[in-house]
């Protein structure tokens, strides 16, 4: 019901048509699961670096992606996917903030993309930290305003990871996150989830205690998380907190509101 991982491998090969420059943008991979995106015609200057690397989470090697932009605006986002897809996909989700300045920790939990283990809650939730604590480690995040941003499951795993470790950050953002675990499966599953889902962690449950700064965005037109998983999260959250209702699919925000996001972003570090 939660995880839904998709697995990369050496051969693994991604093309995406660019309409702005009439090119193909092409993705491969070496056997160091080193990402190498280029286009057709050669002219591919992104305006940012993708470094790859690998950490340990207890005896699972994790593949991550540190991306510094080329003008760094003093400001990394710890990121936290959702239950599908890979690197790859959420790639797409955070280039619109490389592009606007941002430093990113993009990292795949076990069994997505080239990490090693099994996908379960317990092992994301390790992940997690075990990911958290490798970002601070480098050297490309030293001294900088550091935001942990979640969506969908990662929005859910945000308010548990921020509250954990607000000592270390500056603010917690949660796009299309659910309030917990037993909320998003009785949506599905009226009455039975509530009873045979195990909760695990709960965000909302965990997200009073957080002193540090929330934004909670959350579509209104959400059809895979239910806007009121938003508000709850927002309900049991304490000041200084801030909710922004946008009008698009599941986690687009930063496809159709990367300024606006960004601009809140930066006054809640004020």
């Amino acid at each position: 019901m939660f995880l839904f991982p998709y697995k990369l491998t050496e051969d693994s090969k991604f093309t995406q048509y660019e309409p702005e420059v009439a090119d193909t943008l092409r993705l491969n991979f070496n056997a160091q699961a080193d990402p190498n995106f280029y286009m057709d015609s050669n002219d591919y200057q992104p305006g940012y670096t993708i470094r790859n690397t690998f950490f340990k989470s207890g005896d699972r090697n994790l593949n991550a992606w540190i991306m510094v932009p080329d003008s760094p605006n003093g400001t990394s986002l710890f990121f936290l996917h959702g239950n599908a897809g890979n690197v790859v996909y959420q790639y797409q989700l955070v280039e619109p903030y490389v592009e606007r300045g941002y430093k990113v920790f993009l990292f795949d939990y076990s069994e997505f993309g080239f990490s090693d283990g099994e996908a379960t809650r317990q092992n994301v939730l390790e992940d997690g930290r075990n990911a958290f604590r490798y970002m601070k480690q480098q050297e490309e995040f030293s001294g900088d305003n550091l935001m942990v941003y979640g969506q969908s499951l990662g929005g859910h795993l945000a308010t548990v990871i921020g509250t954990e470790f607000q000592e270390e950050i500056d603010g917690v953002v949660t796009e299309g996150g659910f309030s917990s675990h037993k909320d998003i499966a009785s949506d599905r599953v009226p009455i039975l989830a509530r009873i045979f889902v195990k909760e695990m962690y709960s965000g909302r449950k965990v997200i009073g205690e957080l002193q540090k700064p929330l934004l909670v965005v959350h579509s209104i037109n959400d059809k895979t998380v239910p806007f009121s998983n938003g508000e709850k999260m927002f309900e049991n959250a304490t000041e200084p907190k801030s909710f922004y209702a946008i009008d698009s699919c599941h986690i687009c925000g930063p496809l159709y509101y990367a300024d606006s996001i960004s601009f809140k972003m930066q006054e809640m570090l004020k």
